[in-house]
């Protein structure tokens, strides 16, 4: 379904690797002109002139979503936009309640809930101007069930669901949707590595022994499917896991 031309641009957040960057890739490739926007701006200007390679429309623009000055200037360059996945965030830590680093907790709200409050405020007005308007939050599992050693980052990811939960319902009878997007265990090239500080041995045991947890092309496959969905269809929450996963905390190992 070749999107409006007034709904034509999709901005995505945290663009510079797995899901973020799976995303745009596929959402391009549906004849959206994607905006990538992240930090590392070398990573995000190689997969815009990927983009283009192969046909399709990218602008890379380097943001940091925590920076709302920033998050500001940026959003005047649009009169009209028509979907903002708000992908950027990420985990930092599992140690328990009692010795987690406050700081990680701070950082992890920043990035995955102020920065996603931030892009979604300064865009709303552009959203709204489309006529026809998505506000995709990639949350987590972790924002509807609680797991030992996430407190951090489940507390992040249950704020973030709130904020989805909360947008639709003020918003709705405007012409945007709010849609959510909740995946179970994925793995990509930097969540877990990010997590655990750099450490491999750590990072690997988090998948050992599952036989196909998530990739970023099946989350952004979710992604795209609903947002291009008709416009009054509203997937308010998907929920998508790997097989081998029954919960946060019952996973089936081969091992």
């Amino acid at each position: 379904m070749t999107p409006a031309a007034a709904s034509r641009i999709a901005v995505i957040t945290g663009a510079s690797s797995g899901i973020g960057a799976a995303t745009a890739r596929q959402l391009a490739a549906e004849g959206y002109r994607v905006v990538l926007t992240a930090r590392r701006k070398d990573r995000i200007e190689a997969l815009a002139e990927e983009i283009t390679a192969a046909g399709g429309q990218a602008t890379a623009y380097a943001l940091d979503v925590t920076d709302r000055t920033a998050v500001d200037e940026f959003a005047t360059a649009f009169k009209t936009v028509g979907v903002l996945v708000n992908n950027a965030g990420g985990a930092l830590g599992a140690d328990p309640i009692a010795t987690g680093d406050p700081a990680q907790w701070r950082q992890m709200y920043e990035t995955n809930v102020i920065g996603t409050l931030n892009i979604t405020q300064a865009l709303l007005p552009a959203l709204t101007a489309s006529g026809d308007g998505t506000v995709v939050v990639l949350s987590s599992t972790a924002a509807h069930a609680t797991y030992e050693g996430g407190g951090g980052y489940v507390a992040a990811k249950h704020a973030e669901h709130v904020l989805a939960e909360t947008l639709r319902l003020e918003i709705v009878g405007t012409p945007v949707r709010v849609i959510e997007v909740a995946p179970g265990m994925v793995k990509t090239e930097e969540f877990a590595l990010t997590r655990f500080g750099g450490d491999t041995e750590k990072a690997a045991k988090v998948y050992a022994g599952v036989a196909q947890p998530l990739t970023a092309d099946d989350v952004a496959d979710t992604i795209t499917w609903a947002v291009t969905r008709p416009s009054h269809v509203n997937i308010d929450l998907l929920v998508v896991r790997p097989r081998a996963q029954a919960s946060n905390t019952k996973i089936h190992r081969e091992l």
